[in-house]
């Protein structure tokens, strides 16, 4: 089951930042996306399906938008190469 999400926004927004609609509205996603998986709420493939793209074509996408692809602590590190 899918939802939708309905944000308004002026007219003229697109066209500021020289952007078609649709353009616009795939990099809310996008940012929305990225923005959540930085903070830690969703996981890289959650995020991959809330815009439409794989998983490797999210992570792989994240520089455009300063975020690393890994962002762990020197703990989380050790424990994963522990349990790897």
């Amino acid at each position: 089951m899918s939802l939708q999400l309905k944000i308004d926004y002026p007219a003229t927004l697109p066209d500021a930042l020289q952007k078609t609609r649709e353009q616009f509205e795939q990099e809310a996603k996008w940012a929305m996306a990225v923005k959540l998986f930085e903070m830690k709420r969703i996981s890289s493939g959650m995020a991959a399906e809330l815009v439409g793209t794989d998983r490797v074509s999210f992570l792989l996408n994240l520089h455009h938008y300063g975020v690393a692809m890994i962002d762990l602590t020197e703990d989380e590190l050790l424990t994963d190469l522990e349990n790897a």
